[in-house]
């Protein structure tokens, strides 16, 4: 079994996704028809995804989400987005989404949880992938406004939203002043995540776990600056959810042969990595990719990539019973892919 087919068969989770940053180009281009949104010259859908900076970027982000307005959209994204998760093996997923990107559009928070939870459930059903949902505080609005994010959360409470996370431009705005509405989002019975050590330093990965509460940090790289941290990581064994693909775009880590590539330091460093997708659709990647990219260009064995898959289940935000069956189940399925080669 080569590489690639030893990848793809490997059962997966993916814990860092984000809604937005999944939908697909021409689901852009035909939402944006729909409602009527001007779109940049291109001259083929991918070249929409073309971006010479962070502000083009930006600019066809907003675009993403102002072209979904309706439950309808919301659904089409979710299920698009989940297929594409179940298109590399993928069996279980926690997301992201931007509840503040969409409010201008004229959406209330309950429809668009209306719409996205309907294509998780459509997906569990078709495709049997299962999803939970993450709303994610905007870190550059402020403390005053995440407070009134967590009360608009906590007053249309569903089943299938599990935690918060904090996200958007990361080393300006430090997780710091959210303690508080981390602490009330905890009390209530959310999970806590935080993107840090992205373009912030290592101390925002030490004041997310410490201040904030969060039982697994998003991205991380930053802590290969902090020898220390790393050895506190690696005994509590917090997870970190790593995305191989975007920290080509997205970070000072450009070169992903790099042989002092955060990732791959992370993952000889016994640290609790997890590899995930982040933005597939903006940055054209999927599972099955990014798991290539840690095989090939991080030199990652086939065993240590099973583990990465397993590690999935264990920073998962299951609960104890469902996590230890499935991480059973898993372990049985990869064994005999092991004993292959």
């Amino acid at each position: 079994m080569d590489i690639k087919s030893f990848i793809h068969a490997l059962p997966k989770t993916e814990l860092h996704l984000h809604l937005e940053g999944a939908v697909a180009a021409d689901t852009v281009i035909d939402l944006a028809g729909k409602h009527g949104i001007p779109l940049p010259n291109f001259s083929d859908d991918s070249d929409i995804y073309d971006f010479a900076d962070l502000a083009a970027f930006l600019k066809v982000y907003d675009i993403i989400c102002r072209s979904i307005r309706t439950p309808d959209d919301f659904h089409r994204v979710t299920y698009e987005a989940l297929a594409r998760c179940a298109g590399s093996n993928g069996r279980y997923v926690e997301f992201f989404f931007s509840p503040g990107a969409h409010h201008e559009c004229g959406i209330s928070y309950g429809h668009m949880l209306d719409g996205i939870l309907a294509g998780m459930r459509d997906a569990e059903r078709d495709l049997k992938v299962t999803s939970r949902l993450i709303p994610a505080i905007n870190r550059e609005l402020g403390p005053a406004a995440a407070e009134e994010f967590l009360d608009m959360v906590l007053a249309d409470r569903r089943e299938e939203v599990i935690g918060i996370g904090l996200d958007y431009l990361e080393a300006p705005f430090p997780p710091a002043p959210y303690a508080g509405v981390y602490a009330r989002a905890r009390a209530a019975g959310l999970k806590a995540t935080a993107h840090a050590g992205e373009s912030g330093p290592a101390s925002n990965i030490r004041d997310s776990m410490a201040l904030l509460g969060c039982d697994r940090i998003d991205h991380g790289y930053h802590i290969v600056d902090d020898p220390a941290l790393v050895t506190e990581c690696k005994e509590s064994q917090i997870p970190f959810t790593c995305c191989p693909s975007t920290t080509h775009y997205t970070t000072i880590w450009r070169d992903l042969d790099a042989p002092d590539h955060p990732i791959r330091t992370m993952i000889a460093s016994g640290l609790n990595v997890v590899l995930n997708t982040d933005d597939p659709g903006l940055f054209r990647t999927d599972l099955d990719k990014d798991y290539l990219i840690v095989a090939e260009k991080m030199e990652v064995g086939r065993a240590a990539l099973a583990e990465l898959a397993l590690n999935g289940i264990r920073a998962s935000w299951l609960d104890d019973g469902a996590k230890a069956a499935m991480l059973a189940d898993w372990q049985a399925e990869i064994a005999p892919l092991l004993a292959a080669v």
